[in-house]
Formats: structure tokens, sequence, C-alpha cells
């Protein structure tokens, strides 16, 4: 009798959701197949026609809160058939309804290389690998604490800080991963500097910021220098402290920024000229923040956030630089007051055919953050709810590119 009661009140409850979410216009649904809940993405549609360009769509990588699990990957689509937006929040539970935990804590990075997309899952230790273009998963790599990928011919680079996500963890080196794209096994790995954030590769060398962010207040300062063939450090160039994003762009320079020590030592962004041996023959600066960027043609987009530890206070600043002449453009991206009105910038992404550019709103880093999407001259379009703290997006493109795996 007692079974009886509780199954008519689980089949109450579980109409009482499906109820109430069709009411809400078809948001966030939950249903039972097979013993397992599906969750369905809600949906957004801003009233805009999309005109077609050689974008299908962009994946929208939530960061989620640390040890809240709530580390989610977004789908704006750009290729319905009513030509309208939409976007799609939380799309990998309804896609791999069988994974456990879902994607997990705190989205660091995603890249698209070939068919698969890389998901990096900073306290879950794990790379996600999933179809590019449904985002279905195919595979996991586990990588403890790991931060960024990048890519050169059959293989994915992952750095990580190797130990515990721990800043009390101290003096230990980071590494990078070399992992085999087509196999998703890790080849070998070799130490760099401490706390590795972002790479860039520039013919056979790759180069890797380190930060020393569990070293605070010492910092790390060094790029390292990889000879891809050889997968061995070559060497380490002093930049600045606590180093986080380096990034190559079509003329074979490296932009590398520097976070500073948030009280004393403000944070910069280098321009560095490499040569075939890796070695840097130029090095220019900026006075700037720069925690976010974004390089399409000549100019570098970016965003600042900059933090005072003694005020508990940011400062936001936004502008575009010239990387031919390495000259500030703009100390504002246009004058649209929806950018003033932006809480807290954490992501930023320029369309690299039409130039239209999207910046991403962690808010209160606590709840729903916010995509807001802007024309080329800076005009508003539209803005959607995003998952919490959104800060990493990904193109998918109509046609593959031509790269190709396993060359």
């Amino acid at each position: 009798m007692k079974e009886n009661i509780y199954y008519n009140v689980v089949k109450m409850l579980m109409a009482f959701l499906f109820l109430t979410t069709e009411l809400a216009g078809g948001g966030l649904l939950v249903s039972c197949r097979d013993g397992d809940y599906i969750i369905y993405p809600e949906e957004e549609k801003p009233d805009v026609n999309v005109s077609k360009t050689c974008i299908a769509g962009m994946y929208v990588l939530n960061e989620g809160n640390m040890g809240s699990n709530k580390c989610t990957i977004d789908y704006l689509d750009l290729s319905a058939e009513d030509g309208k937006v939409h976007y799609l929040r939380n799309i990998y539970p309804s896609r791999n309804p069988s994974v456990v935990r879902e994607l997990g804590d705190v989205g660091n990075d995603v890249k698209i290389y070939g068919s698969k997309m890389w998901i990096v899952v900073n306290c879950s230790d794990k790379v996600e690998v999933v179809n590019a273009d449904d985002c279905r998963r195919i595979g996991q790599v586990n990588i403890p604490n790991c931060r960024n990928v990048v890519f050169d011919g059959r293989y994915a680079y992952i750095s990580n800080f190797a130990g515990p996500v721990d800043p009390g963890a101290g003096a230990q080196l980071g590494r990078i991963y070399k992992v085999d794209t087509l196999s998703l096994k890790i080849v070998e790995d070799i130490a760099v500097g401490y706390q590795p954030e972002e790479m860039a590769i520039i013919g056979n060398k790759m180069y890797v910021a380190n930060s020393g962010g569990y070293i605070s207040p010492i910092y790390d300062h060094r790029l390292s220098v990889i000879d891809l063939p050889s997968f061995s450090e070559q060497s380490k160039v002093t930049i600045a402290k606590n180093l986080h994003h380096c990034r190559a762009d079509k003329y074979g320079q490296l932009w590398v920024t520097s976070r500073g020590n948030y009280e004393d030592i403000a944070p910069k962004i280098f321009c560095l000229t490499p040569d075939g041996d890796g070695k840097i023959k130029a090095k220019d600066s900026l006075d700037i923040t720069v925690s976010g960027l974004s390089i399409v043609g000549d100019s570098l987009y970016f965003y600042g956030s900059r933090w005072y530890n003694d005020t508990h206070t940011s400062t936001f600043t936004y502008g575009i630089i010239d990387i031919r002449t390495h000259k500030v453009l703009s100390t504002k991206l246009f004058d649209a007051p929806e950018i003033a009105a932006i809480k807290q910038p954490y992501g930023i992404m320029v369309n690299p055919q039409d130039k239209d550019f999207y910046l991403m709103d962690a808010k209160n880093y606590v709840s729903s953050g916010e995509l807001l999407h802007f024309l080329p001259d800076g005009t508003f379009l539209w803005k959607v709810k995003t998952g919490d703290i959104p800060g990493h997006a990904e193109f998918l493109y109509r046609k593959k590119k031509t790269v190709k795996e396993g060359k």
C-alpha cells in the first residue's frame, strides 16, 4: 500500500513539473525515460532576423561557481529555418542524458578542432570531447587542474597546474599534456613554469604564459618556449608578473597579457616578436588592462577588468588596438549605453567575417549572466540570459575548417 502511495505521489509531482514548465513557455522541461531524468534546454528567441553567413552558430561556455558543479554550455543558433535568432541554454544534459553530473565543475576553455569540440573543465580535472555539430559526447581526457587547450597537427596541448585546485598547494610546477586527437590518449607531458595558462603556437614553437597564481605575491613572470618536434622546454623568457593570455596574430606576433599583483604593479599587454628559433627579437608594451581579447583582421578588441586588493573594487575598460602599429585606436567599444550598463565584463567574441561582436556579462557571479550582441559600429541588437558566469565562446562554421585531424 505504501509503495502505491509513493508511486502516485511521484506521478503527481512529475505531472506538476511538466505542467508548470509548459505554462512558463516551455523553458526547463523535466521528463523520465528509462529511469533517467532529462533536462531539456531553455530557449529564448529575440525577435531578430539572421542573415546567412559562414557561421552556423556559437557555443557559450558558462564557468559556474567553483564547487557547485554548474558548468554549462549554451548554443546560439544562427541557422534556424525561421531565420530568427534562437538561444538554447544548457544543451549538454539533453544531448548526453546518460552522463553523470553532466559537464562538471568550472568550465575554463572551449575550442573546436576539426569535427570535435574540446571543453576544459578545470575543477573536475577533465577535458570533455564532443561532436562539434551536436555536442554529443565522444570521450573524456583526465588531466588534473586543466586550464587551456591549443592544437597543432594531430595533437592537442593542454596546460594544467598539475597539483590540486588549491592556492595553498604552493610552488609546484605546472605541465603541458600532449594528447592524440584521434585516440584521446595522453602521449606525454612536460613541466613548464608555475600555474601555466594560455598557449600559442607559431611555426614549430609553442609559447606558454605562466601565471604563478598559487605562489602570490611572488607570481611567475616567464614565458616558456616549447620546441614541438622534440616536445621539450627550450627556454624561459622574462616578461612580467602573473601572465594570463597568450595569442598569436597573422603577422607572427605574440600578444601576452600580465595581470600584475592587484596592488602596486599594474596590468599590461605585451607584443612580442619571436624569431625562427623562438627567441624574442622585439618587445613592446601598453599600459592597459586586458582581461579578455579577440583578434580579428588588424584589430585586437579587448575589455579590461582591473581588481584592487585594497578597496575590493574593480574598474572596467574597453578598446581596440591596431596590431600592426601597436597603437590604441580606441579606449572604448563605441557609445552604446548597454555596454556601460554591463556589471561584470567576462568575455568577448568578434565575428571574423562581419565584425559584429558579442560581450558576456557575469553579473554578480552567482546567478545567470547575459550575452549581448552588437553591430560592427557598436549598435546594440539584442541580449539573452545565459548560464552562470559566461566567459568563453567558440563559433561553429557551416563548412568544416580546412584543418584535418591526423595530418
